[in-house]
């Protein structure tokens, strides 16, 4: 997994990667405390606004960034959105109103929907082999879980030191050591063959994606994945010191079950990806965490549930959601042309979120009113309409050459040149608007 570091560019990008989600991490602890500060008892009424918002921005500025992505250089782009980001970072520390949290985490979070598509769409064109892609997924997997892990500890020991304010200091340090390593690298940047309209920009990378029917069904995988990481990441803390009344680091310990199982699967994705499927490992890993979840609901109603249980239960939903969604770059790079991929990508983006606006306060909602047994039972059931979705919408045979005619082509244009009869893989663009029918 580790020798795709060899290449330069792709390391540098990883390390921003690293630094920038360190700083995400302690922004995260220090903007529960300062919650605290601004609201008291009120603070979690106030996170819960926060969340919403980030959700917001993710969903409606993502497309709007990838249209305007295309006309600029990558790696300025990138930077720009990184010192943004600091700016916003250092400006927290100095608000005395919960309307200024609101409307920085706004701008903050909106140049994320921007930084981390165009960021996404930029690995698969520095690492073409989709061998060292598929790694360089199971790194970034890594990364985002060792930073939920790892995060809370290193602002944990901070806070023994500094106040918390302090900590929003070492988030802008993060996006700036993240806007250098960019500038160190050389980045690709594709540009579309001919000028496009602000509407089909700013809409190309949704009608692109559910178009195709892998991504329709990379869709309904995501909602899966939401449905149960929702019951996850709402529910443990409710679960561990409401229904088991237990400590805080009995929260921490079930939540490192969660991250070490999807952990586990990044480790054992590369290879497991050479020889097997995308879709079977997706759809098995969805089925796999969506069995585990019904499995959990029957136990939760039948017999006492306990930390090792539920850690244990925890592990196994960590390994199928890890392996639902970190094969999804590979779906998104073989489904758009390069100069398309932070649209598609942005696209992933914008509708997975919308799965989590979602499903995040109702897993929080069905748990509040009905308690753990049906939170537990609704959040797998939404998990298997998913499921439905996927066998429905994505063939099991997808495959990678399509014979089809193009009757509206003259016939000396330069896409019908090659063999006969005219077969290649189907991305959509202009001249194939949609998935065409065999002759």
């Amino acid at each position: 997994m580790l020798s795709v570091l060899t290449n330069r560019t792709y390391r540098h990008l990883l390390a921003a990667q690293i630094v920038a989600l360190t700083g995400t991490g302690l922004a995260t602890v220090a903007l529960g405390l300062l919650a605290f500060d601004l609201a008291g008892d009120s603070a979690g009424l106030v996170l819960g606004t926060a969340l919403t918002i980030k959700m917001v921005a993710y969903v409606t500025v993502a497309p709007l960034a990838a249209a305007f992505a295309e006309r600029l250089d990558r790696r300025r782009m990138l930077v720009a959105l990184d010192i943004v980001r600091a700016i916003v970072a250092l400006c927290l520390p100095f608000v005395t109103e919960i309307w200024q949290v609101y409307v920085l985490i706004f701008v903050l979070q909106s140049a994320s929907a921007g930084f981390t598509p165009a960021f996404q769409a930029t690995i698969p064109e520095v690492l073409t082999d989709e061998q060292d892609y598929t790694k360089a997924l199971s790194l970034s997997r890594l990364a985002y879980d060792l930073e939920s892990l790892l995060s809370p500890i290193l602002a944990a020991a901070l806070l023994l030191i500094v106040s918390f304010d302090s900590l929003f200091l070492g988030t802008s340090i993060g996006f700036v050591a993240s806007a250098l390593l960019v500038v160190s690298a050389t980045l690709p940047s594709p540009k579309p063959k001919e000028p496009r309209g602000i509407y089909d920009r700013t809409t190309r990378g949704i009608r692109i994606y559910l178009k195709t029917p892998r991504l329709r069904g990379l869709l309904a995988l995501s909602w899966s994945a939401a449905a149960l990481s929702s019951m996850v990441i709402v529910n443990t803390v409710v679960i561990v010191r409401g229904d088991l009344d237990l400590s805080e680091s009995a929260v921490a310990i079930a939540l490192a079950g969660f991250g070490g199982g999807s952990m586990l699967a990044a480790f054992a994705l590369p290879r497991l990806l050479d020889r097997i499927p995308d879709r079977r490992v997706m759809l098995s890993g969805a089925t796999m965490a969506t069995g585990t979840m019904a499995v959990a609901a029957i136990l939760a109603a039948t017999i006492p549930m306990t930390l090792g249980v539920l850690t244990a239960i925890w592990i196994l939903v960590g390994f199928g959601y890890s392996s639902t969604l970190t094969p999804s770059g590979r779906l998104l790079t073989r489904s758009a042309h390069p100069e398309d991929r932070p649209a598609v990508f942005a696209a992933q983006f914008t509708l997975s979120h919308a799965c989590w606006l979602v499903l995040y306060p109702l897993a929080g909602s069905l748990m509040t009113w009905f308690g753990s047994t049906v939170a537990m039972a609704g959040m797998a059931t939404a998990a298997v309409l998913g499921l439905i979705f996927v066998i429905r919408v994505w063939p099991r045979t997808d495959a990678k050459s399509v014979v089809h005619n193009h009757p509206e082509l003259p016939p000396d244009h330069p896409h019908l040149a090659g063999p006969k009869p005219h077969a290649h893989p189907i991305i959509i663009d202009e001249l194939h608007p949609r998935i065409p029918l065999e002759p």
